[in-house]
């Protein structure tokens, strides 16, 4: 990785000699356009951002083919201030779809920035009295999973679902295509809530941190049983809707027909930017408050120990970067292919970036450049 960091670093110091090929019109280099979508507009320079700096992106994609970026999206202080969108290979949550032009009225998939997005939603349902409560046995919500309860698993919180510290036996890091892979056995249960709760205790709940797309499958699943809604129909009247977000894709499970939780939702890459605007402003969205009070706060604490040097919070990962000297915490939504929500609440930033890296180391690189590389130091103030 530190590499590709450098290549790219290399790449965007040599750009100014060389004439990008772009993707789309390059007027503003990415100046958005007012679509109707609720996003108040403005020009990087009226909320302190370089737009010179800006345009490297343009002149890195074009010498990087391989980057596969599809979108990269900009907004400073509630305002939207750059959107870039790029041709490339893309799946529809595993299905290939071949090359796809994008744009600001098309769809990409989120993979388990899902994650984070079901954590919105219980957050809500919590707050309606529609969720049980956090410190509750999950256990006490699926009586009619009691003969797979055990002493030990009766521990097993909803907090515990939401810091992905259950201590069930789960591993993802073997490939999607290997059907050993505990998300794609979930994936091919008949029942997969069951499939979740069968699954032996390896640690004490609470003790460690491990990537279970199965926690967010138990939580969606207590969500609609409690609201009585399906996944996407509570997201879309409680959070999709008064974001003004018409046009959304929930994959649903193929055995049961229940939205994905864990990796399915497929948005536009403004739309996807405006959860994170969410997060900045306590749970608002022009002057509406769709979160409860305090729950971005809550869900971007650090609560276990993630990955690396990542910490966790609520379905949500938490990292930081140097700039200037400048210690600069971040919350992130992070799916598989390369799909980045990054929050950074310091500099009042949010930066949505999607991409078409599934299974490859670039993945991770790429995005995390942009934002580390690109976006943050393009900030003035």
């Amino acid at each position: 990785m530190k590499a590709l960091l450098v290549a790219f670093a290399l790449v965007l110091a040599g750009s100014a000699l060389i004439d990008p090929v772009l993707a789309r019109d390059n007027a503003g280099c990415g100046t958005p356009g007012d679509i109707g979508d609720g996003w108040p507009l403005a020009a990087p320079a009226e909320v302190g951002i370089d737009a010179d700096r800006l345009c490297d992106l343009d002149k890195l994609i074009a010498q990087w083919p391989e980057a596969n970026i599809h979108a990269v999206i900009v907004a400073r202080h509630g305002k939207l201030v750059m959107e870039r969108y790029y041709g490339g290979l893309d799946q529809r949550w595993g299905m290939p779809l071949g090359k796809v032009d994008y744009a600001a009225d098309v769809k990409h998939d989120l993979r388990s920035i899902s994650k984070s997005v079901t954590s919105l939603l219980v957050g809500i349902a919590l707050a309606e009295g529609k969720f049980p409560a956090l410190d509750s046995s999950v256990f006490a919500a699926f009586p009619e999973f009691a003969s797979l309860d055990t002493p030990e698993k009766s521990k097993i919180t909803f907090r515990h679902l939401l810091t992905m510290s259950s201590g069930l036996k789960w591993d993802e890091s073997l490939p999607y295509s290997n059907p050993a892979n505990s998300e794609r056995r979930l994936i091919d249960a008949s029942d997969p809530v069951r499939y979740v709760l069968e699954q032996p205790l390896v640690a004490p709940p609470g003790a460690v941190y491990n990537y279970n797309g199965g926690d967010t499958t138990l939580l969606a699943a207590a969500l609609s049983k409690t609201t009585g809604r399906r996944l996407d129909d509570y997201a879309r009247e409680k959070l999709f809707g008064p974001l003004g977000i018409t046009d959304f894709e929930w994959v649903a499970l193929p055995a049961t027909g229940q939205p994905a939780a864990a990796s399915g939702l497929r948005l536009r890459p403004r739309d996807s930017a405006k959860l994170g605007q969410l997060l900045l402003a306590d749970g608002q969205w022009k002057s509406t408050q769709i979160l409860p009070k305090g729950w971005s706060t809550e869900s971007v604490k650090p609560a276990m120990n993630g990955e690396g040097l990542y910490f966790y919070g609520y379905q949500w990962w938490l990292g930081r970067t140097l700039l200037r000297g400048r210690d600069l915490k971040w919350s992130a939504g992070v799916g598989y292919g390369g799909q980045r929500l990054y929050v950074q609440p310091d500099l009042d930033l949010v930066v949505m970036i999607n991409a078409g890296h599934y299974g490859g180391p670039l993945q991770s690189t790429i995005p995390f450049a942009i934002f580390t590389k690109l976006v943050l130091p393009a900030t003035k103030d």
